[in-house]
């Protein structure tokens, strides 16, 4: 057995068998109506902003997945990462349509009619890849883990929406987070020029680690009330994953200083990076030029 495999089968132990095609599961119905009742004392435009965090994190990262079709170093690797971001927007509609409904919006609106500063995504999923695979798998291995410790916690949110999500999400984003691993263990222990490429690409994207576990108000306030997690609390489970799986690739956690905030904001406040509005350009052009147009 590899060593690839090895760490794919101490990773996934947890999240039941291994069968999949490509690491996506596609979309399917979670069983609970976006429309459910918002539970009791708490605020319909808190729950709808917390929503369109988590939604917004998805639909952007999967944007930038999606880039890779065509362009990956094989068609297999173009399959599994459009498999993985078509998982990520499978999550952002059913978040993104709890927010609408709580907000009187709909789903294709939030997604193409919103502004760059109405957006509530973290850094790292909006970050280019500058046409660098290594690059692409280092976000993946990182956004993947964090956001799957998210949802394995987020899966007892009082909301039942947000438990519906995060109870399918845990099956993709462990897919997800194990494809990134494995390719993280090939590049890192790999050759010399592999290696150096899969250290450079963490260096990069580590800057916008911290962010994640930063956290705002308004996720701590939800945590609190059982709607939300406090991303804080999450840190020490990713971390661990993350040396792990960079111990058995030759690598090492980046020291790198965490970028931002900037005058107290970040991504969860509106404040983006310029990588952003490039994504959105691309992202909302045609719904933008054809704004009556029904799909």
């Amino acid at each position: 057995m590899s060593g690839t495999d090895r760490v794919y089968d101490e990773l996934a132990e947890a999240h039941g068998g291994d069968e999949h095609w490509a690491f996506g599961t596609g979309f399917t119905d979670p069983g609970v109506e976006v429309g459910a009742p918002v539970p009791a004392g708490v605020d319909p435009g808190e729950l709808a902003e917390y929503c369109l965090m988590l939604g917004d994190d998805a639909l952007i990262c999967a944007q930038r997945l999606a880039e890779w079709v065509a362009d990956a170093p094989e068609l297999e690797e173009e399959v599994a990462l459009a498999n993985i971001a078509l998982d990520l927007l499978g999550q952002a509609r059913l978040l993104l349509s709890r927010a609408g409904h709580l907000t009187g919006r709909d789903e294709d609106r939030l997604a193409y009619r919103r502004s760059e500063a109405e957006f509530r995504n973290v850094a790292l999923a909006e970050l280019a890849d500058e046409r660098d695979f290594a690059r692409a798998i280092a976000r993946l291995l990182i956004f993947s883990s964090w956001r799957l410790a998210v949802f394995e916690r987020l899966r007892d949110s009082v909301d039942p929406v947000l438990a519906a999500v995060a109870a399918k999400g845990v099956n993709e984003l462990a897919y997800h987070r194990d494809y990134a691993a494995r390719w993280t263990l090939r590049l890192g222990d790999g050759t010399e020029e592999s290696h150096a490429r899969m250290a450079a690409a963490l260096d990069a994207v580590w800057p916008h680690v911290d962010e994640l576990f930063r956290g705002c108000e308004l996720e701590r306030a939800l945590a609190t009330a059982g709607i939300a997690v406090d991303p804080a609390n999450v840190r020490a489970d990713v971390t661990a994953v993350l040396t792990h799986v960079l111990h058995r690739a030759t690598l090492s956690l980046p020291e790198r200083p965490p970028a931002g905030p900037i005058g107290g904001r970040s991504g969860r406040d509106g404040l983006h990076t310029e990588a952003l509005g490039h994504v959105l350009a691309e992202m909302q052009s045609l719904a933008r030029a054809h704004p009556d147009a029904t799909w």
